[in-house]
């Protein structure tokens, strides 16, 4: 937020909406919580100018929640910084309260599915077994994401999976139905998931942590409904 459109109060969350209030700024965030990104990545948000955009990263990057780094061949990508990945349990509560309100009647699809990632994430997070070590890929729509589970820690990036020992595929608007409690998790299992594994207990365990995930959501399931 620019310096003459501050709150300039004492109170911790207008000193927070002060650095993530703006429009566009939380999505911003969001979108990086999938991993590094370069700017034409970022600017796949529907509707975001190429100079807000610009003007959004200049004033995340001097607030100290994402940084610039050189890429592979001559690139620039933008990241969070260790502050701006502490963002993930706020937009995950976000996330929650929005699925409590209807989406509009007309709605713009992504320009591409990081959007997914902080959510499922933090949702992991929350009910993951320490002893769980698992590398598995997920398919939303043709894009791939890794999931990674070690040592209770959870992550979800953007980007293709080499030897995942379990694969789930399944589309974007069946997971956000679910997820809103919109679609019961049985149904969404049943008709909207396609999972693999060669060793049938690493896609168990795939399957019962995105159930637990699920529930963690919000969605009122009995634990029994893991995905087949």
């Amino acid at each position: 937020m620019s310096a003459t459109r501050r709150y300039r109060l004492l109170c911790p969350i207008a000193r927070a909406l002060d650095r993530v209030g703006d429009r566009w700024t939380l999505l911003i965030l969001r979108d990086l919580h999938a991993g590094p990104a370069r700017f034409s990545d970022l600017q796949s948000l529907p509707g975001i100018a190429s100079n807000l955009l610009t003007a959004r990263l200049r004033q995340l990057e001097a607030d100290g929640l994402i940084r610039r780094r050189d890429a592979e061949y001559g690139t620039t990508v933008y990241e969070l910084t260790e502050l701006g990945s502490e963002t993930a349990p706020l937009l995950f509560e976000l996330g929650k309260l929005g699925a409590r309100f209807p989406p509009d009647e007309i709605v713009k699809r992504p320009g591409n599915l990081r959007t997914i990632a902080v959510t499922l994430k933090e949702a992991c997070r929350r009910v993951v077994d320490s002893s769980l070590r698992l590398r598995a890929e997920l398919i939303v729509d043709g894009e791939a994401f890794l999931l990674s589970v070690e040592d209770g820690s959870v992550d979800v990036t953007a980007g293709s999976v080499a030897s995942p020992e379990a694969s789930l595929e399944t589309r974007y608007e069946p997971m956000v139905a679910v997820a809103d409690g919109r679609m019961a998790f049985s149904e969404f299992a049943a008709k909207h998931v396609k999972l693999s594994a060669a060793d049938p207990a690493r896609g168990q365990a795939l399957a019962s942590l995105l159930a637990d995930a699920i529930l963690v959501m919000g969605q009122d399931l009995a634990r029994d409904e893991v995905v087949r």
